[in-house]
């Protein structure tokens, strides 16, 4: 079947099945770039139905291993006792979210210094991937380097403000004529600048308000082509409405940064994330955006295309279940939840948890550290 035949029969098919959802994602990574971010947008619409599907074979594979230790409260899921084994033999290329693993906030988490260089030393690659938006990867190498991790090169540095530029000047974008209209901070407005997407919004609509008078209206540029969405600690009604006018009446593409539900501005607690600001926006479109950070595709497929990688000795490491676990097992990666960010050992060991990863540890630390399980039968 051609391409273009495959995808109309993907997009008008109603019922999906485990076997033939993995075969149509299989055939979707082998082609072209530009059929790997039609991926992206498939799997940001099906990601429910992925997240279900997948979990029973997750469970199942590794109910298959042979169990060093195991949790007294799920038995499908092993939390790290033999860092060796169970993770250094068998990966060459660790790939970490930043926030609740690297860092909480604007806090360094204690030992991550020393277990980035002993994972250097091992021969280990380690490349760095945010859903956070707020910086570019120029202001996030910044981060690094003020957090004391300055031996971090800003090309192992990747943030879903850059995949969302990646994604438009994979798609030609540009070439269109159109502009971005972009909800979200500085990080976005650099990375579009870096490949010459026009935009408009941002920063510069920091505290603007429409007027809602009699007759009130917000005329908008008729040139937006995209509304892209990412974390925005300024957001307001003037966005929304010019969002909303922009998909609704100009057929503006949708394009989120991430879903994620919480994140990390502070050490202090948990804030409200991207998925408040994407979910007002569907609320008053009624569509699903093309989600280009964790679980989409798009960040794997640009390391392994940039680097000829091999997906079967590369971990995921995250703090999340929904977004760096889903990523690592939807993208064929292995995959370690760290408890150091916003997932409990509680949660992820319940029985309503359908997101199983590989492994769990309390920090990264724990790599270079032997459980007391593995000491006492020692």
């Amino acid at each position: 079947m051609e391409s273009s035949g495959l995808l109309s029969h993907i997009f008008h098919t109603s019922f999906w099945t485990t076997s033939s959802l993995s075969t149509i994602l299989f055939f979707l990574s082998k082609h072209s770039i530009i059929m790997k971010f039609a991926l992206a947008a498939l799997s940001s619409s099906l990601l429910l139905a992925r997240t279900q599907a997948f979990a029973p074979l997750r469970a199942s594979a590794v109910t298959r291993r042979s169990l060093s230790t195991t949790s007294s409260l799920h038995a499908n899921v092993l939390k790290l006792s033999d860092p060796q084994t169970e993770l250094l033999d068998k990966v060459d290329i660790f790939i970490f979210d930043c926030d609740g693993v690297i860092w909480r906030g604007d806090s360094l988490i204690p030992g991550i210094p020393e277990t980035l260089e002993k994972l250097r030393q091992a021969g280990k690659k380690c490349f760095f991937v945010t859903n956070n938006s707020t910086k570019s990867r120029a202001g996030y190498k910044k981060k690094f380097d003020g957090l004391g991790l300055d031996s971090v090169p800003a090309e192992e540095i990747f943030s879903s403000s850059f995949a969302a530029a990646a994604y438009l000047e994979q798609t030609k974008f540009k070439e269109t004529g159109k502009k971005a209209y972009v909800i979200g901070e500085i990080g976005i407005c650099q990375e579009l600048d870096l490949i010459g997407v026009p935009y408009i919004g941002g920063p510069d609509d920091e505290g603007k308000q429409p007027n809602m008078g009699s007759g009130g209206r917000l005329e908008i540029d008729e040139d937006v082509g995209a509304v892209i969405v990412g974390f925005d600690r300024h957001i307001n009604y003037y966005k929304i409405q010019y969002a909303q006018l922009a998909i609704n009446e100009h057929d503006a593409q949708f394009i989120a940064t991430n879903l994620d539900a919480v994140t990390h501005l502070t050490d202090a607690q948990e804030w409200a994330g991207n998925g408040s600001m994407v979910g007002a926006i569907k609320g008053c479109t009624g569509q699903e955006p093309v989600v280009v950070g964790k679980p989409s595709p798009l960040m794997i497929d640009y390391l392994e295309d940039k680097y000829g990688m091999d997906r079967s000795r590369i971990c995921m490491v995250g703090d999340r279940l929904d977004t760096d676990v889903l990523f690592g097992t939807d993208n064929g990666l292995q995959s370690l939840l760290v408890l150091s960010g916003v997932t409990s050992e509680e949660k992820l060991l319940s029985p309503e948890n359908a997101i199983t990863p590989d492994f769990y540890a309390d920090t990264i630390n724990d790599f270079f550290v032997s459980s007391p399980v593995q000491s006492e039968s020692s």
